[in-house]
């Protein structure tokens, strides 16, 4: 499989996976939902146990906004299942989504997953992928740096935000330290449009104008 991963709005590759909660098609199987697909580099570490808790912690909230998760390594099934239930057992946290065991490295493969220099291990990658199996956003961290999950959760709802509102989202939306928990109007495409925009009163020029939802 070529060694690269697929590009913000393209289709996901379709393939057919081992998880922990049995065979799954990707991105069939979620065919009308979100979904994020994130790898980590091997069970039974430290930083990936902690991001798989805060994942599991806030699988809820990504569910509210018609999103599953799916985890995913290189180490094979009965190696998830027991970490799994190490997790359960030592932390009190439940899994709820499937892990996928890519024992052979074929999806890192096809996604550009493996860290160059670092063997079969896989970056910290996560792919957000609509409703209708495209790719919306990707985020990529080296293996010595935890994600920040509340922020994978923000995309998810920025990007279907922007979807359902033809709008942008500012930094930290919505937290932004300009315009609060507003959106940023699409910048005008001719002269005339650009003039009536002048002067309006949420708006730091023509072609910054925003506005609450």
């Amino acid at each position: 499989m070529e060694n690269r991963f697929p590009l913000i709005g393209e289709r996901f590759p379709e393939m057919k996976v081992k998880t922990t909660h049995g065979v799954k098609n990707i991105p069939g199987d979620y065919k009308g939902k979100w979904f994020v697909l994130f790898s980590h580099p091997a069970d039974y570490t430290p930083v990936c146990t902690t991001e798989f808790v805060s994942f599991a912690k806030h699988a809820e909230e990504f569910k509210k906004l018609n999103c599953e998760l799916i985890g995913l390594s290189i180490d094979q099934v009965f190696s998830h299942i027991k970490w799994v239930e190490w997790i359960k057992e030592k932390l009190n946290v439940e899994i709820p989504f499937p892990i996928i065991a890519d024992d052979m490295g074929e999806v890192e493969k096809s996604l550009g997953m493996i860290h160059p220099g670092k063997g079969t291990n896989t970056v910290r990658a996560v792919f957000v992928v609509d409703a209708d199996g495209v790719v919306r956003i990707i985020l990529y961290y080296p293996q010595e740096i935890g994600r920040s999950i509340p922020e994978v959760l923000r995309a998810v709802k920025a990007m279907q935000t922007s979807d359902a509102n033809k709008v942008a989202c500012p930094a930290n939306w919505p937290n932004n330290e300009l315009i609060g928990d507003k959106v940023i109007v699409p910048p005008p495409q001719d002269e005339k449009t650009a003039a009536q925009r002048k002067g309006i009163q949420d708006s730091y020029d023509w072609w910054f104008v925003y506005k609450k939802l």
